[in-house]
């Protein structure tokens, strides 16, 4: 019988991990990945039955591929700490793995819930991100800071889940606002070495706006869905803003209180 491992990432997440982790203990193995957490996270997994693996934050890239090398059975599914899967989706990853048909990767569709609606609009339906099942050894992932892609080790074609998994994203907005600024940064040094102005930043900011809540469909979610683009607005512009900030260096910092040309 084919075994899977179930990996979690997570920093400070004592308040979502807990049915995370209880959605997936059909597993084999359960491992928490945990970047130094100081809330408790880890002890709470712990005594979850998962295994914590501590793995120190250089980016998210990198923290998934320390994620892969800590599993240990056949298969891995992916799982955030803001996710929860779904019986009906156990039920197929379990079929699934158990089939002489099976290709080597899987997407996973997820069902995002934002201020207390389910989104299926603004780009956030089927919200696939990296592919989250696959055989241990047939997929890895890039070194990007965040937005990280992945990397295929097998000739199959990728296949796709029917049943969904269901994320929550945000407990409030103020975690809406720490994650944007979190992710505007990390996505900085994605893009430090392009030539980029304040009306660069501008114009990706009001594009991303556009394309959220216009192209694709945004406006069909109600307030939520403008509170979305908006936020893509901020997270873009800000990126680049702050691109801008690591270019320009010590020509962005405050001057000295006794510099007299700092009022000329």
């Amino acid at each position: 019988m084919p075994t899977i491992s179930v990996y979690i990432i997570a920093y400070n997440e004592v308040a979502k991990v807990q049915p995370a982790i209880e959605s997936v203990s059909w597993a084999d193995e359960v491992i928490l990945v945990d970047s130094n957490s100081t809330d408790g996270t880890a002890e709470l997994a712990q005594s979850l039955g998962a295994r914590v693996v501590q793995v120190e934050f250089k980016g998210f890239g990198h923290l998934r591929n320390q994620a892969i090398a800590a599993c240990t059975k056949d298969w891995i599914f992916s799982l955030d700490a803001d996710e929860r899967c779904t019986p009906q989706a156990a039920q197929e990853i379990q079929t699934l793995i158990n089939s002489p048909q099976a290709l080597d990767v899987y997407h996973t569709p997820r069902r995002n819930y934002f201020m207390g609606k389910w989104i299926k609009h603004s780009g956030w339906y089927p919200n696939y991100r990296q592919p989250q099942l696959f055989r241990r050894g047939t997929m890895s992932y890039d070194m990007k800071p965040v937005h990280e892609g992945y990397v295929l080790h097998s000739n199959k074609p990728i296949g796709h889940m029917v049943q969904e998994i269901w994320q929550f994203p945000f407990k409030n907005m103020a975690e809406v606002m720490h994650k944007a600024n979190r992710y505007s940064s990390l996505g900085a040094e994605k893009i430090k070495h392009k030539k980029i102005t304040m009306f660069t930043a501008l114009s990706h900011g009001i594009w991303a706006f556009v394309k959220h809540y216009f192209f694709k469909k945004g406006f069909l979610d109600g307030w939520a869905g403008f509170v979305i683009a908006l936020g893509n607005f901020e997270g873009t512009f800000f990126r680049y803003v702050k691109a801008i900030e690591l270019q320009q260096g010590e020509r962005w910092k405050a001057p000295a209180a006794n510099d007299r040309t700092s009022n000329e």
